[in-house]
């Protein structure tokens, strides 16, 4: 664990956001206070790409890039988990928002949501013991989690009360310093 505070993790993490959110998130924010070296985090306006244009370019960072794991907030949780099933990586999941088929006609998208139903199928696919998730229980977003915590309950699952939709509500410094070793761990397994 990074546990002295000067630990750097010579990692390549992959930061995907949400829907409307921003690249320099809490996630990303949390990465860097846990002293993750390289963090990749691109921009994303999910409006004008088509869903299999943005898991292609994300499939791009992940294979150009050699990353070790990848993070995901809400819609940004969606795509980390379908690469995550796709690549056999550890995955950080907060808030995922595992249905967006559902969840973003409400929110304004207009796009192509179909797509999103044939990429949900992908999920059957997740290893589970590479998959950390955080979520809050007052989440405004996602009415409920309680398919996530069905889907992904292991002993790196977190359900914090009173936790909102923004990762910024759910101590996720505290929860990377849990979780990142666990994730380089893995990776470490594979070579």
């Amino acid at each position: 664990m990074n546990t002295d505070g000067n630990t750097k993790y010579q990692v390549n993490v992959l930061n995907i956001h949400g829907y409307h959110g921003s690249p320099e998130n809490a996630a990303f924010g949390a990465l860097k206070e846990n002293k993750c070296e390289t963090v990749i985090s691109p921009e994303i306006d999910y409006d004008s790409e088509s869903p299999k244009s943005v898991l292609n370019q994300l499939r791009n960072y992940v294979s150009d890039k050699s990353v070790d794991f990848i993070v995901g907030t809400s819609l940004g949780g969606f795509y980390a988990a379908v690469l995550a099933a796709e690549f056999d990586l550890p995955v950080i999941l907060i808030n995922p928002c595992l249905m967006p088929f559902l969840y973003l006609p409400h929110l304004g998208y207009k796009g192509d949501i179909k797509a999103f139903i044939s990429m949900f199928g992908t999920l059957s696919d997740l290893n589970e013991e590479n998959v950390c998730c955080i979520v809050g229980d007052a989440d405004e977003i996602i009415d409920s989690h309680d398919m996530t915590e069905r889907m992904f309950r292991n002993e790196h699952f977190r359900r914090i009360p009173g936790g909102k939709h923004s990762g910024a509500t759910l101590s996720l410094n505290d929860y990377f310093a849990e979780v990142i070793p666990y994730c380089i761990d893995l990776r470490k397994k594979e070579f």
